[in-house]
This record gives structure tokens, C-alpha cells and sequence, in this order.
């Protein structure tokens, strides 16, 4: 996998203006934000590094304000490298990879220990992410990007692994714990112990018998299996595609309901 650091823009057609700036040198640093958890909220002075506005899409009532739309962080937590390529540990990175090619984004960015995709659904912008850090350590490449980007809490979208759910089985949450995931205990300490953040889980089922479970994550998906994750992954794509725009809707609620029993036969 080639890791550029040059950004080229995205030339799909959005109706909108996008201010994007990758030339201030990135924070790699732990975050000091306020224990609030008030992340993205600051009214600092400070220049706008990531912000797209529409002018025609909402009702404007008075003529000199633009309606602004929030950006996402959509991070999908994995290990760098073709060692674990297609594995179930690094489900977050083919989830990331699924988005990228239906938004039609390049991740050709290289930023706080990321790969980095910029671009847009609809009319809302998206940073996309791959942290290069390893999973146990994907804290350090999401921290500095939220902060740098001025991304709040409530729009950052954590993809990864889930034991806890059969193969092939999603859930989309607007918070939670870490469910013992090292990838994502690390975050939630890089953004202050905060856990009020949208997560997506991909259910990669348990390891059988008595199998190791490092060996069990590091391991390819059977035929069945990947079958099972690939149609789990289009659904989810539609699923994320839905929360950036609409947020928790009505939508997303029916989409949990038909992943918890998308497997069950009458």
C-alpha cells in the first residue's frame, strides 16, 4: 500500500465551497480538552481548517447567512500492513475502504499517523481515516484529527470488530464503552475518557472451541463468512451514508432492528 503525503482534491461535483487546508503541521500531541467533553465547541479565533457550507440546499430566511454543515471524522480501526489484509481484526479499514469507493474519495493523505480521505456525502463534508498506528495505539492518529479539524464528539464515527455480535451482524450507536476493545479504549482515553461518540460495530462472531483469540482475530473469514461480511458491509455503507446526513433517524433505528435479526429463520 502506497502512503502519499500529497493531497489532491476531490473533483466530484458538490454544490458547495470547501475550505481545506493540510499545510499546518499536524498535532501529535494527547488532547487538552476540558472534561466536559465538548470537543469541536471551542469559538476560538483560530482559521477553520475543515468547513462547507451550502447555499440553496435549507431555508435561509435571511439572505446574508449560508447554512454550515458539521464535518464527520469516520474512523475504522485496524493494523497497517498486507500481514493483516482482509483479517477479522481489520474489518474497520475494509469498511473505510467500502465508504471511499462509494463516495468516490481517495485516500492519498498522509496526517497525524492517518491515511486520510477527504470528501463528502451529499453536502456534508467527511474526513475518512485509517490510523497508522496500530490498533492498539489508534488513539494517537484520532485525537490529533479531531482536534485539528475542530470535529465535535457527536460527529465522530469509530468503525471496528465486534465479538459480541454474530459475523456479519452491525450495529450503529450514538454511544457506549469500549466493550474491552484495546483499538477503542485507546481513543476514548486520547479524547479525554469521553465515550459520547457514534460507533459502528461489525460482528465477526467468537473464536470456536477453545481457540486463541488473538489467533481468531488475526485470522481470514471463511468463504460463508466473508459472504456474510461483504453483504453486512453494503448495508452498512448505506447505514453510515444515512447517519451523516440525517442523523439517528427513524432510518438507523429499523437498521438495527433488521441487523438483530437479519440471521433469524421462522
Amino acid at each position: 500500500m502506497s502512503l502519499s503525503s500529497t493531497y489532491t482534491a476531490n473533483s466530484s461535483p458538490v454544490s458547495v465551497a470547501v475550505m481545506l487546508s493540510a499545510s499546518s503541521p499536524p498535532i501529535t500531541s494527547l488532547l487538552l480538552y476540558p472534561k466536559a467533553c465538548k470537543f469541536g465547541q471551542s469559538k476560538s479565533n483560530s482559521k477553520r481548517i475543515f468547513s462547507l457550507r451550502a447555499s440553496s440546499s435549507l431555508p435561509v430566511y435571511d439572505t446574508k447567512l449560508k447554512a454550515e454543515y458539521t464535518p464527520w471524522l469516520i474512523v475504522g480501526l485496524g493494523n497497517p500492513g498486507t500481514k493483516y489484509y482482509g483479517t477479522r481484526h481489520n474489518i474497520g479499514f475494509e469498511m473505510i475502504d467500502h465508504i471511499a469507493r462509494t463516495t468516490d474519495i481517495s485516500m492519498n493523505t498522509v496526517q497525524s499517523k492517518g491515511l486520510v480521505g477527504i470528501g463528502a456525502v451529499g453536502e456534508v463534508p467527511i474526513l475518512l481515516v485509517k490510523p497508522q498506528t496500530y490498533m492498539n495505539f489508534s488513539g494517537e492518529s484520532v485525537g490529533p484529527l479531531a482536534a485539528y479539524y475542530q470535529v465535535p464528539l457527536r460527529h465522530i464515527l469509530m468503525i471496528y470488530d465486534d465479538m459480541g455480535l454474530p459475523n456479519g451482524v452491525l450495529r450503529l450507536q450514538p454511544k457506549g464503552g469500549h466493550s474491552h476493545h484495546n483499538g477503542l479504549k485507546n481513543v476514548t482515553e486520547h479524547l479525554n475518557g469521553c465515550r459520547s461518540f457514534p460507533r459502528l460495530s461489525i460482528g465477526i462472531g467468537n473464536p470456536p472451541g477453545s481457540m486463541d483469540m488473538k489467533a481468531f482475530l488475526l485470522q481470514k473469514f471463511s468463504r460463508s463468512e466473508r459472504k456474510q461480511i461483504d453483504a453486512g458491509m453494503e448495508q452498512g455503507v448505506d447505514a453510515v451514508k444515512t447517519l451523516v446526513e440525517y442523523g439517528f433517524n427513524d432510518t438507523i433505528s429499523r437498521f438495527n432492528l433488521g441487523q438483530k435479526y437479519k440471521f433469524h429463520t421462522i
